[in-house]
């Protein structure tokens, strides 16, 4: 039995892994797909002091109350920052990385840094207490706003996550327009200590792609796949 932890992205709730989480709990493992404070449920817990360690924290206390070992983070979008820290703060618990379409960051980076002005843009639409930024128009209904100091606190990093035994990165090749994860794709299929996987999928590959999705996390857990595994890129 595997531990996946699955943390979404911008706006998003635990509630975006719904499909996922009944697949792979079906197959026998634990699956703990989790809210980040001040999102969803938790939005009345949003304040001004909320970061990306507060985030980085939620996770790392979950894996100390379920005393999780081994655990394979997932994370979707800027759920990418999230999982790169906790396997920072908690090496002891943190077997595997799998990044759905997001940000692979190192020492020093924030989600500021990394997207481009046009995010930027986005990230400076906030709402009246200026405590978080607004979802997009097209994003489920569901979507809350984000807490703004998630995206500008750089994330610092103690070591290399050498302890990390795999790392997958599953990239959304079907953006409507560029892709701005396109280049964390190219650069990471060319390292040997990655397994990349291009999907025919819009940003939002729990919705568009989830077989897909709960195959390549099955690999990484070593389970055995029914049925023909797209071929890492």
């Amino acid at each position: 039995m595997a531990n996946f932890v699955l943390i979404p992205g911008m706006c998003h709730g635990g509630w975006c892994f719904e499909e996922l989480t009944g697949e792979l709990r079906a197959r026998g493992h634990a699956v703990h797909p989790l809210t980040l404070t001040g999102l969803a449920e938790r939005a009345h817990l949003l304040h001004g002091g909320v970061n990306l360690e507060t985030h980085i924290q939620d996770v790392t206390g979950v894996l100390a109350a379920e005393d999780i070992r081994d655990a394979i983070l997932v994370g979707h979008s800027y759920g990418g920052m999230v999982i790169t820290g906790v396997a920072d703060r908690a090496p002891d618990r943190v077997g595997s990385l799998v990044y759905l379409d997001g940000m692979v960051p190192g020492d020093g980076d924030s989600c500021w840094t990394l997207v481009s002005d046009q995010e930027r843009d986005w990230y400076m639409d906030v709402v009246d207490t200026g405590y978080a930024v607004r979802p997009l128009p097209f994003f489920d209904p569901r979507a809350t706003a984000h807490p703004l100091a998630s995206l500008l606190q750089p994330l610092r990093l103690t070591g290399d996550l050498a302890h990390v035994r795999r790392r997958a990165y599953a990239y959304a090749a079907g953006w409507e327009g560029p892709s701005p994860f396109t280049a964390v794709y190219e650069r990471l299929r060319d390292d040997a200590a990655w397994t990349t996987h291009a999907l025919p999928s819009g940003h939002n590959l729990m919705r568009d792609v989830p077989q897909d999705l709960v195959r390549i996390l099955l690999e990484v857990a070593g389970d055995r796949v029914r049925g023909t595994m797209r071929a890492p890129h």
